[in-house]
């Protein structure tokens, strides 16, 4: 060779390691972008959208740790028959909110807000009927109040056409769960 040309640092290996180098660059190159196309995902995604998300993955996470409470310290069968129904729609409804929020790169939490886990922390201080009338209460009317509210407006509202989606969707579970908490609460208040 003469010495006016000059090699290429990938010209002097042998040509399968050049184009393996090569590729390895372009995975590196597309995984970058692929990376960075999911950052602008989520910074692209409305705060009040990522709160909702924040608000329903801590109202599904009170409603199955008070429901599981309920499961181990009632006796009565409509409460233990109400709770168990809460453990299994409120789970399904957590895991499809798991997904939707790893689609869009946000961090859920992991259990209740701190209000919602001091109220559970009262219920656990319960016990017989008296427990029976606060769960329904308080896990039952109460919380679905909120998060029927909660959902109706993010079935609206929502920015994102999944969010609002999944809002939709689970809406009409809320608003069953809610009517049965009703009557829940007027027979656990008739119940001495």
């Amino acid at each position: 060779m003469h010495a006016s040309h000059k090699l290429l640092p990938f010209q002097s290996l042998p040509k399968k390691t050049a184009v393996l180098k090569i590729l390895g660059a372009a995975t590196l190159g597309i995984a970058g972008i692929a990376f960075f196309g999911t950052q602008a995902r989520a910074e692209g995604l409305a705060s009040k959208d990522k709160r909702f998300m924040t608000d329903a993955a801590e109202a599904g996470n009170a409603e199955i740790n008070g429901s599981k409470l309920a499961l181990e310290k009632s006796a009565n069968p409509s409460v233990k028959d109400f709770a168990e129904m809460m453990v299994g729609d409120h789970t399904t409804a957590s895991d499809e909110l798991k997904k939707l929020a790893a689609s869009k790169n946000v961090t859920l939490p992991d259990g209740p807000s701190a209000m919602q886990k001091a109220k559970i922390a009262v219920l656990g201080k319960l016990s017989g009927a008296q427990f029976d009338r606060e769960y329904a209460s308080v896990i039952g009317v109460s919380a679905h109040t909120d998060a029927v509210k909660l959902f109706q407006k993010a079935s609206t509202g929502a920015q994102d056409a999944d969010v609002k989606q999944f809002a939709a969707k689970i809406l009409p579970t809320l608003q069953h769960h809610l009517e049965m908490a009703k009557k829940l609460q007027t027979a656990t208040q008739a119940a001495k």
